[in-house]
């Protein structure tokens, strides 16, 4: 069993918090590029330069060249859309987490903490989208300590919130490519509710969505 007990946010915990979601959100890098290379769009356009490349140029070299620099333009997008999102949630909700889950009706923040070190984090606040409910955000448990029940417990925390506040039902948003929350997910009884694609350019460009997960007490 774990050794791992699960407190309120103190504002002690704030680069320790900050650091962790940073890191979980880059972790999903590797999975999104993978995402893009599988788009019919993507894999058309890089066999169309090469085979032009290839025909025009009489050379070998030229198109590899040319393949190998748009994978890399098209990873530094991905890296651009992901830093930005990150960049926003620092300024906006992670910058004053106490203001923002604490010092607000039906919000709060929690910690997961395993030998004095903040291994994992999780909160929820009144959901914007669908009034009435409670918003699941900010999960997070670092690589080191998944496989614990660090997530499960969590999720249960949240959960036993929602219903001592009243509230019917918890809502959360995980992009696609976080197959293993969204297994977590479904494992502690959320269900589908829909899918719809990231609003930035880019992001309907490379078909990039997120799911809507719902759960009721």
């Amino acid at each position: 069993m774990a050794n791992f007990q699960i407190r309120k946010y103190r504002d002690e915990d704030s680069e320790t918090v900050k650091e962790l979601f940073t890191s979980g959100m880059n972790e999903h890098l590797p999975s999104s590029f993978m995402h893009v290379l599988k788009q019919p769009l993507t894999q058309m356009l890089l066999m169309c330069t090469f085979c032009s490349l290839m025909t025009t140029s009489q050379s070998f070299l030229l198109p590899v060249l040319a393949v190998t620099l748009l994978l890399a333009g098209v990873r530094q997008m991905i890296v651009y859309m992901f830093n930005g999102y990150i960049d926003a949630s620092l300024k906006n909700d992670l910058n004053d987490i106490s203001e923002t889950y604490l010092r607000k009706n039906n919000s709060c923040f929690w910690v997961a903490e395993s030998d004095g070190r903040v291994v994992g984090t999780v909160a929820c606040l009144p959901a914007e989208t669908a009034p009435g409910f409670l918003e699941l955000k900010r999960m997070s448990v670092r690589r080191s300590h998944r496989g614990k029940g660090i997530a499960k417990a969590l999720c249960r925390t949240v959960a036993d919130f929602t219903r001592e506040r009243g509230f019917p039902a918890v809502i959360l948003f995980t992009s696609m490519v976080a197959t293993d929350a969204q297994k977590l997910y479904e494992h502690m009884g959320y269900k589908k509710m829909s899918q719809f694609p990231v609003p930035e350019f880019f992001a309907k460009i490379i078909n990039f969505t997120l799911i809507d997960l719902l759960k009721r007490h």
